[in-house]
């Protein structure tokens, strides 16, 4: 039985860790304007999620074309994979800060949910007898060094 945890476990982190390859090689090409490998990456009917201000809608307005890639920026300083799930975080300056949560299913990302000038909290809710349960229930939280000091609200995002 020990046997196929660790086959379980080595499994699930080559999968987290090609998960994580693909949400970077997506914002390489949405650095680099590469809307060929963009459309690649993104189910076609990618679900999407939003907490912010309305104006900031940077990633959405990148993604349809509404905005071309060199308006917004993003330039992740954190990238973390926790199972089927991808956490980028960023900001510049003090009145910028983005969290990116993708959801990869066989390596296309089918979910995306923006957070912008928001402190997010990652936890973990499965019940303890749950297969794959984490020591801690927080799996993630926001980081943002340039606003530390700056009054945001915050969400809990239940995995």
């Amino acid at each position: 039985m020990a046997g196929n945890d660790i086959e379980s476990s080595s499994m699930s982190m080559e999968v987290e860790s090609q998960n994580k390859a693909n949400v970077i090689e997506l914002y390489n090409a949405l650095a680099n304007g590469d809307t060929q490998i963009v459309a690649g990456l993104l189910a076609s009917d990618l679900e999407w999620w939003f907490h912010g201000p309305p104006r900031c809608q940077h990633m959405m307005r990148v993604l349809t074309g509404e905005s071309v890639h060199t308006e917004f920026k993003f330039e992740p300083r954190s990238i973390t994979a926790i199972d089927g799930c991808v956490i980028a975080e960023g900001w510049e300056g003090a009145q910028a800060y983005w969290v990116h949560v993708w959801t990869l299913k066989n390596g296309l990302i089918t979910q995306f949910r923006e957070y912008f000038n928001t402190w997010l909290t990652v936890r973990d809710l499965r019940p303890a007898e749950w297969e794959v349960r984490h020591e801690s229930p927080t799996l993630w939280q926001s980081q943002p060094r340039d606003l530390a000091k700056r009054s945001l609200p915050g969400l809990l995002l239940a995995i």
